[in-house]
């Protein structure tokens, strides 16, 4: 007996794909948009009560736990700008992951932004960030897997960041270990 498989449904005329800040093609305005409401909505969400040493070695240690069993090849790291609070380079990342956890964490340092905000603001109107002589790109890199630990009533107070996985994937690990941090400090304040 021969099993089917059915095939996808090709996708609407309407259905538009999430944008792609690694993608070469040419992607549309409003997918763009788009993406930057949602990593705003993320921004406005993801706040804590307060964050100490201790919430850092938690949330450090949520997102090692989360990679290992993954078995993702990244470099965690959180900081308040240079004081490094927690930072662990797990299997298969590369020194290359350390430059990038740097010059990511100080984009988002920087900007009070998420990195990846920070590069796809950046892309409205068209190019990147990057095309302007102003921008330095030996310090910052506006390439997702930075967020910052915003704190209510005090804004930011310190960065977590990622470096290994393709860009909207370091983010969205980041956001995933977030969600549920914020979940679990409201549950126990």
């Amino acid at each position: 007996m021969i099993h089917m498989v059915p095939e996808p449904a090709a996708p609407s005329a309407t259905a538009e794909t999430e944008f792609d800040p690694d993608s070469p093609d040419k992607q549309s305005e409003p997918a763009l948009r788009s993406l930057i409401a949602r990593i705003e909505g993320e921004v406005r969400t993801l706040q804590l009560g307060s964050f100490s040493q201790s919430d850092a070695l938690a949330l450090g240690l949520l997102l090692v736990e989360m990679a290992t069993v993954r078995k993702l090849p990244v470099a965690i790291d959180i900081r308040r700008n240079e004081h490094i609070l927690f930072h662990v380079s797990l299997p298969g990342a590369t020194p290359d992951n350390e430059i990038w956890v740097a010059k990511k964490s100080r984009t988002a340092e920087r900007y009070a932004e998420p990195s990846l905000l920070v590069g796809l603001k950046g892309r409205l109107g068209g190019g990147t960030l990057e095309d302007n002589g102003w921008f330095d790109q030996t310090r910052y890199a506006p390439h997702g897997g930075a967020f910052p630990v915003y704190v209510k009533g005090t804004g930011q107070v310190a960065t977590v960041t990622v470096s290994g996985l393709p860009q909207k994937a370091d983010h969205e690990f980041v956001v995933e270990a977030l969600t549920s941090f914020v979940g679990a400090q409201g549950r126990h304040a």
